[in-house]
């Protein structure tokens, strides 16, 4: 499919600034955004112009090394510190997707690795890391796509939550990754898609992805999933995550886990498409997950021409914690984990 072959995140092509699609603009327009300062590309984060645990993982290995560019020094000691500056303050942006730490802890990590060498070739080396988790998200993708179609059957009718497709990662995606690998391979899936409050990523990106593919797609208000459900029109949840705990607990998008209670009592499976960078061994369970809270505009006022409620108080989660035991599998690269999670995740990547 020709939307599979372009990037969301990229490095310019003369490797001095970092490519986005402003994802705050879709779907009514398409807007490519180049990103070298400090500050813009922390608010690019921080705005949701990108974002998609493993996108910004991408982003921050190469903003990272564009802001090393910028640093003016043949001091290694000096140059260092500056870039555990550049790193902490770019994992500062949002705290709840793992991705964006690893991804800066790798980048600190290399530049460590190769202090005994001169300035400029250190920031060569940063450069082919920021390459190299870029290359690998796109590997994941596809084999966590392959993996996924050994759990569904042509016709399936999938239900999907927030936004997990290429424009959240790379190229096929995780949780969509089986619907764009399946279409490609001649399967035909239907999609019923949350809008997904309180940013409507569901509405705004994942309906858009996967119409750009060709995939037959219904868009859902949130609430209506157990609708679907109790008449047996859903079967099986595909949902990404952004960080997964070491029991298997998962954060994601705020709705996922009430749609994992609604689909244990209906019997519908539930599954969480996760790459290794989204794993978290040092949470040991969903209490060691950060929840990022966001400003109440975004549910009161946002994509409204005036407020749609009045002047009260909001909360705003932007992730809930699914409980592990309420998950049916975690597709990984690696293979399909299934629960007790302590033992089935630790089995494949740390054994």
């Amino acid at each position: 499919m020709e939307y599979l072959k372009s990037d969301s995140v990229r490095l310019s092509e003369d490797e001095r600034s970092v490519v986005i699609i402003d994802q705050t603009k879709l779907p009514g327009k398409t807007e490519y955004l180049t990103l070298s300062e400090a500050d813009e590309l922390f608010d690019a984060i921080k705005l949701l112009k990108v974002r998609g645990a493993p996108a910004i993982g991408i982003f921050a290995g190469y903003a990272v090394y564009v802001l090393s560019l910028g640093i003016e020094t043949e001091d290694v000691s000096t140059f260092l510190v500056r870039i555990k500056e550049y790193a902490a303050f770019l994992d500062s942006s949002r705290p709840t997707a793992v991705n964006l730490s690893m991804a800066t802890k790798r980048i600190v990590e290399t530049a460590e690795e190769y202090k005994e060498l001169p300035v400029a070739e250190i920031k060569e080396k940063i450069k082919s890391t920021a390459i190299a988790i870029h290359k690998e998200d796109i590997e994941m993708c596809r084999k966590i796509s392959e993996y996924g179609l050994t759990l569904v059957k042509d016709g399936y009718n999938i239900l999907t939550h927030c936004n997990a497709g290429p424009l959240a990662t790379s190229r096929y995606g995780t949780g969509l990754g089986t619907l764009m690998l399946g279409k490609e391979k001649g399967y035909t899936f239907h999609a019923f898609c949350d809008e997904t409050r309180p940013l409507l990523q569901g509405a705004r990106l994942t309906s858009y992805e996967l119409s750009k593919a060709g995939i037959d797609v219904t868009l859902i208000c949130d609430n209506m999933a157990g609708f679907l459900m109790k008449q047996g029109k859903i079967d099986a949840v595909f949902v990404g995550c952004d960080r997964v705990a070491a029991n298997g607990d998962t954060a994601n998008k705020i709705g996922t886990s009430s749609l994992s209670v609604l689909a244990h009592y209906y019997n519908v499976p539930f599954y969480v498409f996760c790459p290794s960078t989204t794993i978290d061994f040092s949470a040991k369970s969903g209490a060691d997950i950060e929840i990022e809270y966001r400003e109440p505009e975004e549910i009161r006022s946002m994509f409204y021409e005036r407020p749609m409620a009045p002047d009260v108080k909001c909360l705003n989660p932007a992730f809930d914690v699914t409980d592990g035991k309420l998950i049916t599998a975690i597709i990984t690269e690696k293979g399909i984990c299934r629960y007790p999670y302590e033992k089935s995740l630790a089995e494949l990547f740390l054994s």
